[in-house]
């Protein structure tokens, strides 16, 4: 059975013009490359990044703090409402293959780290500088390396 490629995108609840644009353009290279992408659900870069995959005819799942699936933004097609505050990050980062990381605050920072503790690949587009972290400068840089871990398997 062929299993789908998850792609979690975190970052900020409340985000710029350039972040906004730079999420938009992931949301469409994660489409593309045929992956599903995972993220909080919610505003931001959330929002940003799968308004991207819908424009591009992919697939977004939002993994929701609260327990009311509506909470979601209107560019998510599968709303998990979990109850969980902050706890659900964990979530986002633990079920993708690799996660993408935007400017954000504590909430971004613990899914990287959760990320990170499980092994998984971190791509950070004007994020920390955090060890572990493949920093990148460019949308492109992100589709090389999406291609590049897709391809590992």
């Amino acid at each position: 059975m062929n299993k789908k490629f998850l792609i979690s995108v975190v970052g900020g609840h409340k985000t710029d013009k350039k972040t906004a644009k730079l999420a938009h353009e992931v949301g469409k290279v994660i489409a593309a490359a045929g992956a599903i992408m995972i993220c909080g659900g919610l505003s931001g870069v959330m929002e940003c990044a799968a308004k991207g995959v819908k424009d591009a005819g992919g697939v977004t799942v939002g993994i929701l703090p609260g327990k009311d699936k509506n909470e979601a933004n209107k560019y998510i097609d599968i709303p998990i409402p979990t109850g969980l505050g902050y706890t659900r990050n964990t979530l986002v980062a633990g079920c993708a293959d690799m996660v993408i990381a935007f400017p954000g605050k504590e909430g971004t920072l613990s899914e990287i780290g959760f990320a990170l503790s499980e092994k998984k690949p971190v791509i950070g587009l004007n994020t920390w500088d955090i060890p572990g972290v493949k920093k990148v400068k460019s949308v492109q840089e992100v589709e090389k390396t999406i291609k590049k871990i897709m391809a590992k398997g």
